[in-house]
């Protein structure tokens, strides 16, 4: 917004190390009982081998681990004993931030050699050693670095350049450049431009400390974006009909600026494929506008995708707001049958109830008044100031019930936004940073958390909440709202690992916490996706555990007392149910923490 408004000179700076999640506590012992039993003698007797059976599934439940039934027989335990594995997988190679940059500070050589496993299992290598890269890459012997790649699942013909790009990030991330951009800069010194984007996946944005700069918005979705956004759509519906067995008819996806111009604009690109349409371009390839993919092309029904921009998406991106309208006018006004073309169907529907033109029918891309930012919806979580849960929905639409068309032209469309709302079958938003997680901060549960209560109540019922998260190695993951919260409460807000991170910069790691937390009540809130055993575990961990109660105390009093205060408020709101003498604990360590805070404020006032 600084740039766009002002002209202003962006330096750019590091995000936090990533790390691996590991396995802490019960999950560590949980996967001790797995790998014994993996080892186990296959002459053994089933009675005998029924005892850690049963061991496993005792340990897998105090996890709070979804699972099906314990097999009765041990014949059929191989299965079931897998399904935990792969859960324990999944938690312990989570890539998560590992505490906060200082600027100008460097990272430690650990720290320096996770980062770098993660670009180069990013690159497509397989469970990379860290130390050994750092070694290899600190040797700068790139034959033995090549030789290394390959043993790692990497093509010998993709090898060299992947080395190459290894050794290009591991010296960038050497160099110590951001305070002296930020000295040249204030003395009006010329700041040399890099693009942005995630670390892990566009290390060409290293070394920090330059200049940020813009995009083509002519080039925008690339053809590569194109491509991938017709893959990740592809990855939804299977979700959905792996879910349902149904194809969606109607989905509600939320797009942001920002991710759109990390990743090229992969997530248009999805919007278009789930439409059935793809971008055109002029002949000096320019974005000229939209164009339908035929339905014998496509292989299947079109999508009606409801389209919600966040304010700089809508700032930024004019043309391809533009775009995506121009591919939902163009679905609505095509000569198809109703069963193929649910948007034509729907928007046909609305026009003979309103007795307006198809234009105004087919609107399917909705934002912010302009000027306007945001849904509200996280203000209210945060100021605990509100009584029912549809609130949040007359929030959202008040705030998001602005429709762009595809000349530009905005208008309040209230009215058509909860019409189509009642016809959404899914909502769905991807997640493309490892620094930032769907609790991380607010404007997740503010823009998709929002719809969904939105759409919960324009149709009396709730829908799936999807996240695709593609930060990690891989093609990424299609997960429900359930499924993601419980990995990043597990792998960041209960984490030891993560959380003695966060202590680590004493008040604004408290903080985070707290913003966690927080967050995570959000989606409580909003769109119900959240298991009581995570407020659970969070109150034994930073409230109730006198310890860590103290240090949380002694490091930022304020963001401790929020903490206590938002488990008794999420007590109170039956998002979990604390027996009578875990409330009267906790209430009774709030109180302590409200007096210790009036203590200093009173010390300070003095």
């Amino acid at each position: 917004i600084a740039k766009r408004r002002s002209a202003a000179t962006l330096i750019s700076y590091l995000t936090p190390p990533v790390t691996r999640a590991d396995l802490h506590k019960q999950f560590a012992e949980l996967r001790s009982m797995i790998d014994r039993w993996r080892t186990r003698d296959p002459r053994a007797h089933d009675t005998q081998l029924m005892p850690l059976l049963e061991a496993i599934s005792a340990q897998a439940e105090r996890c709070e681990l979804s699972h099906s039934a314990t097999p009765e027989r041990i014949v059929d335990a191989e299965p079931w004993v897998g399904e935990l594995r792969t859960q324990l997988d999944e938690i312990e190679t989570a890539l998560i931030p590992f505490g906060m940059h200082v600027v100008g500070a460097p990272m430690s050589s650990d720290e320096r050699a996770e980062t770098m496993s993660a670009i180069a299992e990013a690159g497509g290598a397989k469970e990379v050693d860290p130390l050994r890269l750092d070694k290899l890459l600190a040797s700068h012997d790139k034959g033995a670095l090549q030789a290394m790649l390959t043993e790692s699942a990497v093509a010998a013909d993709k090898a060299p350049e992947l080395a190459d790009r290894l050794c290009d990030a591991f010296e960038n991330l050497a160099k110590e450049c951001e305070l002296p951009a930020l000295i040249d800069a204030l003395d009006a010194n010329f700041i040399p431009p890099v693009s942005g984007g995630d670390l892990i996946r566009n290390p060409e944005s290293l070394p920090t400390g330059r200049n940020l700069h813009g995009f083509d918005p002519f080039r925008l979705p690339s053809a590569f974006a194109v491509i991938e956004g017709e893959r990740q759509a592809k990855q939804l519906i299977a979700r959905h009909v792996a879910d349902s067995g149904l194809l969606p008819t109607s989905v509600a996806l939320v797009l942001w600026g920002t991710d759109n111009l990390k990743s090229e604009g992969v997530a248009i690109g999805q919007a278009l494929s789930l439409i059935g349409a793809r971008p055109r371009f002029d002949s000096y390839g320019r974005l000229c506008g939209a164009e339908l993919i035929s339905l014998s092309e496509l292989g299947r029904a079109r999508i009606d995708v409801l389209m919600t921009l966040s304010g700089i998406f809508r700032d930024l991106l004019p043309m391809q707001t533009r775009l995506l309208a121009e591919a939902a006018f163009l679905a609505a006004d095509a000569d198809e049958p109703l069963e193929l073309n649910p948007i034509r169907r729907s928007a046909l529907a609305y026009q003979e109830k309103h007795g307006c033109d198809l234009d105004t029918a087919a609107l399917r891309v909705f934002s912010n008044s302009e000027g306007a930012y945001g849904s509200n919806v996280n203000m209210l979580v945060d100021s605990g100031r509100w009584d029912d849960e549809s609130e949040f929905a007359d929030t959202y639409t008040n705030r998001k019930g602005f429709a762009y068309g595809r000349a530009g032209a905005v208008s309040q469309q209230t009215e058509l936004l909860n019409e189509v709302l009642g016809n959404v079958d899914l909502a769905y938003q991807n997640l493309d940073s490892v620094e930032l997680g769907i609790t991380t901060v607010d404007h997740y549960f503010d823009t998709l958390g929002g719809i969904s209560s939105a759409v919960q109540r324009a149709k009396g019922d709730s829908v799936p909440v999807y996240i695709a998260d593609h930060t990690g190695s891989g093609d990424g993951k299609v997960r429900t709202l359930d499924e993601q919260v419980a990995l990043e409460a597990r792998t960041r807000l209960l984490n030891p690992k993560w959380y003695e991170s966060m202590l680590d910069h004493g008040y604004e790691g408290v903080r985070q916490i707290e913003a966690h937390l927080t967050n995570t009540m959000g989606w409580s809130a909003t769109a119900g996706g959240v298991a009581p055993w995570v407020y659970k575990q969070a109150s034994e961990t930073f409230i109730l555990d006198e310890d860590m109660r103290r240090r949380l105390a002694e490091l930022n009093p304020v963001a401790a007392s929020r903490v206590a205060n938002r488990l008794i408020e999420a007590q109170e709101r039956d998002y979990w149910g604390a027996d009578e003498e875990q409330l009267e604990a906790l209430r009774r360590a709030g109180e302590d923490l409200e007096d210790l805070l009036e203590g200093i404020t009173g010390e300070v006032a003095a």
